[in-house]
């Protein structure tokens, strides 16, 4: 047995659930592919800058949760804690923004990472979907972004979530609210951290999950009192596209979630299976996260969904997701000639589409057609020396048992027929 083990906080994707993750996957970003969005990659590891100045200094995710390194070269690196900074960044760098196009609309699938006390749900490396339209500032798009978080989920079969929705407000009339929280903080029985936060970002403070605080925040001023009629016009708009597209919401005045750069439309989908991560995904409006890393003024919108937290819904609703077979047909070869022929059989069945494996290492019958069992193939071929000497394979039914010799040549065809 090795002595290696993977790191604390983190998982291995090991056959057959790693289908489940790769089906999620799939599901999440087939609506973002039908909608314009393109597909980005951007490096695991960025300046630690970007994410310090676009993420925020003030949150937990740079102050105690994300992984640094020093290079040779003196650079400080970290490794992606989030996936909306990153993507900006590179769409910057490309000018995709000066295309004549806007919005850039791009979607990303990859891991992420974040030192945080493991548990069911929570994760040192996590793995997300996500998407980011760039460039538009447009109640519509916000509303499009939802609209296809809430039919990717639906296609996969959940149906137990929940969409939160609010609006932080924008530069206009946030500082306002900002001053009304501040003063009603300062007065409550908090400690050095918090108090510190409510400085820095005191809308975080309303994101504190313990119960102690919570308690004081009974009758904090609410930011839909303070929002400028720009902002609530904005987000009014959003909630009526979102009720004419018949998509259920919930208005969440204390929804802020955990990053500085949201602006205006803030949406969390949460599921109540999971305990207290319930957070399954979420995002919102950045319109100034462009010129916090330098960039020009870019109105934006994205969000993004965990892909492990999904699974975990799925498990916790029942939801079996409906997988395509790994293996569809298994050939058994007897004999060295029969293994040059069945190969070339399984060769061209994998040409033409079907999900073909073989019996390697010489196997006998019994322990190959336990294989075969194992594979969970609908069909499998057998061929030895006096099938070979007639011209044909033997082809069994997994299913029923029933076995009949076909032609060799005539095997391709006759799978590609059954398999439909």
């Amino acid at each position: 047995m090795s002595t290696f083990q993977a790191p604390k906080g983190t998982y291995d994707l090991i056959p057959p659930d790693s289908a489940k993750f790769l089906a999620v996957r799939e599901a999440i970003s087939a609506p973002l592919r039908d909608s314009g969005y393109g597909y980005i990659e951007t490096p695991g590891f960025e300046d630690v800058e970007l994410f310090a100045r676009g993420v925020g200094e003030s949150t937990d995710i740079v102050t105690k949760e994300m992984y640094t390194l020093t290079t040779k070269g003196g650079a400080e690196l970290a490794l992606r804690p989030e996936g909306t900074a990153s993507v900006l960044r590179a769409a910057l760098e490309a000018n995709l923004h000066k295309a004549g196009n806007l919005p850039v609309k791009l979607w990303y699938s990859g891991s992420y990472y974040r030192y945080e006390r493991p548990q069911k749900g929570r994760y040192r490396h996590f793995s997300q979907v996500g998407a980011e339209a760039i460039g538009t500032e447009d109640p519509v798009l916000d509303a499009e972004l939802i609209i296809l978080a809430d039919q990717a989920y639906r296609s996969l079969g959940l149906r137990q979530f929940r969409i939160l929705l609010n609006s932080l407000g924008d530069k206009e009339c946030r500082p306002v609210y900002r001053e009304a929280l501040q003063t009603f903080l300062r007065d409550l029985d908090l400690d050095e951290e918090t108090r510190r936060r409510i400085e820095i970002n005191p809308l975080r403070v309303l994101d504190d999950k313990r119960a102690d605080v919570q308690k004081q925040l009974t009758g904090a001023p609410k930011l839909r009192d303070h929002l400028c009629d720009a902002c609530t016009a904005y987000h009014e708009e959003v909630r009526a596209l979102l009720t004419t597209a018949g998509v259920a919401f919930e208005d969440d005045e204390k929804l802020v979630r955990g990053l500085d750069y949201y602006t205006r439309t803030t949406f969390e989908f949460v599921h109540d299976g999971l305990g207290s991560q319930s957070a399954v995904g979420g995002g919102g409006r950045y319109d100034g996260l462009s010129e916090m890393i330098g960039g020009p003024a870019l109105p934006s919108v994205g969000w993004a969904l965990g892909v492990d937290r999904t699974v975990l819904a799925l498990e916790a609703e029942g939801v079996e997701l409906d997988l395509p077979a790994t293996t569809s047909v298994y050939a058994v070869p007897l004999g060295e000639e029969a293994r040059r022929v069945l190969f070339g059989v399984v060769t061209e069945l994998r040409r033409a589409g079907i999900a073909a494996d073989f019996a390697f290492g010489g196997r006998g019958l019994k322990g190959a057609m336990k294989s075969a069992n194992r594979s969970g193939a609908r069909y499998t071929l057998v061929a030895g020396e006096r099938d070979l000497a007639e011209g044909v394979v033997q082809l069994k039914d997994m299913e029923s048992g029933e076995q009949s010799a076909v032609p060799t040549a005539e095997a391709v065809a006759e799978l590609t027929k059954r398999l439909g």
